[in-house]
């Protein structure tokens, strides 16, 4: 985990503070799969303004998650541009708007930011190529290395007049 210490910057209002950091990035579970960020530690750019009602948190980051496609599960790698923000009130009282979940105690929680701010940038589905024809549902093999389809099963004589009832339609 990475952690970056606030009481190290002293800002008035208006100033501002940049930094380059090293965050340790823990691997993301989505849909059941697991996806890992490769190189484990990335540099990225720490920007902190203070301003009269307080301070307004900024990272910016590149990385790469090795992990499988949705459809076919061949390795597929992402990469991924990040730019989060944030903000803590310098008096946010009870109102959790003006909160930020990272800032405890003085203390910046730079990784889970970072994974928060991944997910947040994920496609909908990660996929190896935009025109993935995923798994056969039939056999299994992969669509996109052997094309192909399955005769039609004769349908049961029971749901024929059901049939009939979907070709009206």
């Amino acid at each position: 985990m990475t952690h970056f210490n606030l009481r190290n910057v002293k800002l008035r209002s208006g100033e501002e503070y940049v930094d380059e950091v090293e965050i340790e990035l823990e691997p993301l579970t989505l849909g059941g799969q697991r996806y890992l960020p490769v190189p484990e530690k990335v540099a990225a750019e720490l920007r902190i303004t203070k301003a009269t009602t307080g301070s307004l948190f900024q990272l910016a980051f590149h990385t790469r998650l090795h992990g499988p496609c949705f459809r076919c599960l061949t390795d597929t790698v992402l990469d991924l541009d990040i730019a989060a923000r944030e903000y803590q009130a310098t008096n946010p009282d009870e109102d959790e708007e003006l909160r930020s979940p990272y800032v405890e105690d003085n203390r910046l929680d730079l990784s889970s930011w970072a994974r928060d701010a991944v997910a947040l940038a994920l496609p909908d589905k990660i996929l190896c190529r935009a025109d993935c024809a995923g798994l056969c549902p039939t056999c299994g093999k992969n669509l996109n290395e052997e094309p192909h389809e399955h005769e039609e099963k004769a349908v049961d004589p029971r749901w024929e007049g059901l049939e009939r009832l979907r070709e009206q339609l």
